[in-house]
């Protein structure tokens, strides 16, 4: 069946912020807040426990909001209205990190933190409307879609912002306005390729409205969890996914900083990004297809087993060439393992309750990007080595790994 032109206009949300997933948050903001910092006599590995720890912040923020804001999102239209106003909190937060100014650590930071509160809860609508625009059948090759155009699209944004950083800004920029340019560029992409969203994808599933929709959303979170009781094999997925993921997120937002501490210079790692956008680009479709042909059960556990040896592999982490054969690794997994993860969550919920239960989702995916970060500031600063810090992470995919092979087999794919 070919993918229709609803599913194209969601899959292209995905294309939209992608920009801010691989400038902002994974291959410039880490390097200019490291330099900034260490310019102003924080160490390098304080700066990279910091940077660890106001990703755990600003990840607990959403946490707090997401049942409740999935909740909200049942009631008609407001899944779009809601993912508006995170959209714009993301991108005029993502332009602000252009203004502030060169010596202020703390304010990036800050301003960091509010862009990643709108990106992360615009994620849980788009998340969401998986279940709108697709079948159960079809959920496995739009969600990796999703993943593998995201990436594509990323590769695209970044190219704009690698032409600046390799000419210099054409001879008129220094490191620091290149770095805010690249901000603006993530920004503006961010705006346009949302548009096709905006017109073309409809909320299909809903409750029915009331007249107090904040008040009846607070009520209703705690029937979420009713039904997640009710539902033994979404709550011991939930289980596993917030330990795997949690792996995923970490190794996604501390890798640079890592790369850095090993001695890898900026503009390699710049390009270490690029190349994992396009190697994630096909892996992520073949994820899809390996699910469609196998199961989707079967593609996740290839996905944990996968990210289990990337972090022993840390351990090694000497030179540039270690560092691009784990990159290129995490690059064959990354997208594939989180679009399956959506996907057959949205085989195992209710469809009427699918929002609800994407808040808790989203809840458990964003609540345990707390605890990696942490985990790898910690064990950082104890033993003074990132290296051991990134390996450390492995556990959590263990944990992940044995809980969700425990899981009964669904019928659907």
């Amino acid at each position: 069946m070919r993918i229709n032109k609803e599913q194209w206009s969601w899959i292209f949300y995905d294309w939209a912020n992608s920009a801010y997933g691989i400038i902002v948050t994974t291959a410039v903001l880490p390097i200019y807040f490291k330099s900034i910092a260490q310019s102003q006599h924080v160490s390098a590995a304080g700066s990279t426990a910091i940077w660890g720890y106001a990703n755990s912040f600003s990840t607990l923020l959403v946490s707090l909001l997401a049942p409740f804001l999935g909740a909200l999102a049942d009631y008609p239209h407001f899944k779009k209205k809601m993912l508006n106003i995170f959209c714009w909190l993301g991108i005029v937060m993502t332009f602000g990190l252009a203004l502030v100014p060169a010596n202020q650590w703390q304010w990036l930071l800050i301003v960091y933190i509010f862009s990643a509160i709108g990106y992360s809860a615009s994620n849980l609508y788009y998340d969401s409307f998986l279940i709108d625009v697709a079948e159960d059948e079809d959920m496995n090759r739009i969600s990796t879609h999703g993943y593998a155009y995201g990436y594509l699209g990323g590769v695209i944004a970044f190219i704009c912002f690698l032409i600046l950083q390799l000419t210099n800004g054409f001879g008129k920029l220094d490191g620091t306005g290149i770095a805010r340019w690249s901000f603006v560029i993530a920004a503006v992409w961010w705006i346009i390729f949302y548009i096709p969203l905006q017109k073309n994808v409809h909320q299909k599933f809903s409750v029915a409205s009331n007249s107090a929709p904040l008040t009846d959303s607070l009520k209703r979170v705690l029937q979420t969890v009713q039904h997640i009781k009710q539902y033994k094999k979404v709550a011991w997925f939930l289980v596993a996914y917030f330990f795997y993921i949690d792996g995923v997120d970490t190794i996604f937002t501390m890798a640079t900083a890592i790369g850095m501490d090993i001695g890898i210079k900026t503009n390699e790692l710049m390009i270490v990004m690029l190349v994992v956008q396009l190697v994630a680009f096909p892996f992520s479709i073949f994820f899809g297809w390996l699910a469609d042909k196998t199961s989707t059960r079967k593609g996740i556990l290839l996905g944990i087993s996968m990210y289990f040896i990337i972090c022993l592999y840390a351990l090694n982490l000497n030179t540039s060439r270690d560092f691009w054969i784990l990159a290129l690794l995490v690059g064959t997994s990354q997208g594939g393992l989180q679009a399956l993860s959506r996907s057959y969550f949205g085989k195992i919920i209710p469809k009427e309750s699918g929002s609800e239960f994407y808040g808790f989702y989203n809840i458990l995916g964003k609540f345990s990007a707390v605890m990696g970060p942490f985990i790898v500031a910690i064990v950082t600063q104890a033993t003074g080595k990132s290296t051991i810090g990134a390996a450390s992470i492995s556990v959590l995919f263990l944990i992940g790994l044995v809980v969700f092979a425990m899981l009964p087999r669904i019928t659907s794919r």
